[in-house]
C-alpha cells in the first residue's frame, strides 16, 4: 500500500511537470522546405489572384488563412488583384493545410525509497536513490502537427514557380492558432533556394501571432486591392540552414 502511495505521488508530479514545461515554450519552431524556378520577375509584375479547390471555394476557412498569406505576401511586394480582375494577375497562389495528431510514449521514472534517511550521502554504497532503483512507467501524450504549403505559378503558362511548406509540432491542438506562425514562417526568406530546408524559430506572441490576421482590403477601382497592412517583420526569425 506505502509503494502505491508513493507510485500515485510521483505520477502526480510528473503530469504536474508535464504542464509546467508546456507552458514554458517561448518559440514556435518550423521546418521550411522550398522547390524553386523563381525567375525575380518586377515588382510591377508581382500581381497574383488565388486559386481553389471545389471544397474550399465557399469556405470561411480559406478566406481567413487568405487574408493571412496575403498579409505575408504583400511584404514581398506582391499585390493581391481583385475576383473581377483575376485574368489580369500574373501569378496564381494556391494553399494547402492541415493537421494530424499522434501519440508519443515516454518512459518517466518512479523513484521508490521507504528507508531515505540512512542511505542518502556522498559514500552511499547503493547510489543516491539507495538499493531501490527508479521504476519506470510509460506516459503517453498527444502531439500535434500543422502544416502549410503555398504553391505559386505562372497564370499565362501554368509552370509551377515556387512550392514552400511549413511544418510545426507540438501540444497545440488549434490549426488556425499555429497558421499565422507557419505564414511567416514560409515567406521568412523568400525565395529560399530551390530543394532547400531550414527550420525557423518564431518568437511565440501572447496574441498568438495576430499580427498576421490583417484583413485584406476591398479591392480599389483599378483592380488591385491596396497592400495590406505588413505582417510582422521577419527578422525574428532565426533560420538555421
Amino acid at each position: 500500500m506505502k509503494h502505491e502511495r508513493w507510485t500515485r505521488r510521483a505520477l502526480m508530479l510528473l503530469a504536474a511537470l508535464a504542464v509546467t514545461l508546456s507552458g514554458c515554450t517561448t518559440y514556435v519552431t518550423s521546418q521550411v522546405t522550398a522547390f524553386s524556378a523563381w525567375d525575380g520577375g518586377s515588382d510591377a509584375t508581382r500581381t497574383y489572384a488565388f486559386t481553389r479547390n471545389p471544397a474550399q471555394k465557399q469556405s470561411i476557412e480559406q478566406a481567413t488563412y487568405e487574408q493571412m498569406v496575403a498579409s505575408g505576401l504583400a511584404t514581398q511586394a506582391f499585390r493581391q488583384v481583385s475576383e473581377a480582375q483575376a485574368p489580369q494577375a500574373h501569378y496564381l497562389v494556391g494553399l494547402a493545410y492541415g493537421s494530424r495528431m499522434d501519440q508519443v510514449t515516454v518512459a518517466q521514472p518512479v523513484f521508490y525509497n521507504p528507508w531515505p534517511g540512512p542511505y542518502w550521502g556522498p559514500f552511499n554504497p547503493w547510489g543516491p536513490w539507495g538499493p531501490y532503483a527508479p521504476a519506470y512507467v510509460n506516459q503517453t501524450y498527444p502531439v500535434y502537427t500543422h502544416v502549410l504549403s503555398i504553391r505559386i505559378t505562372d497564370k499565362a503558362t501554368g509552370k509551377e514557380l515556387y512550392n514552400v511548406s511549413a511544418r510545426t509540432s507540438g501540444d497545440e491542438p488549434s490549426l488556425v492558432r499555429a497558421m499565422p506562425y507557419l505564414v511567416r514562417s514560409a515567406l521568412a526568406d523568400f525565395p529560399m533556394a530551390n530543394g532547400s530546408v531550414q527550420v525557423v524559430k518564431l518568437p511565440l506572441e501572447k496574441n498568438g501571432g495576430a499580427p498576421n490576421e490583417t484583413a485584406v482590403p476591398p479591392p480599389a477601382a483599378a483592380g488591385l486591392a491596396p497592400a495590406p497592412a505588413p505582417a510582422a517583420p521577419a527578422s525574428g526569425a532565426a533560420a538555421v540552414q
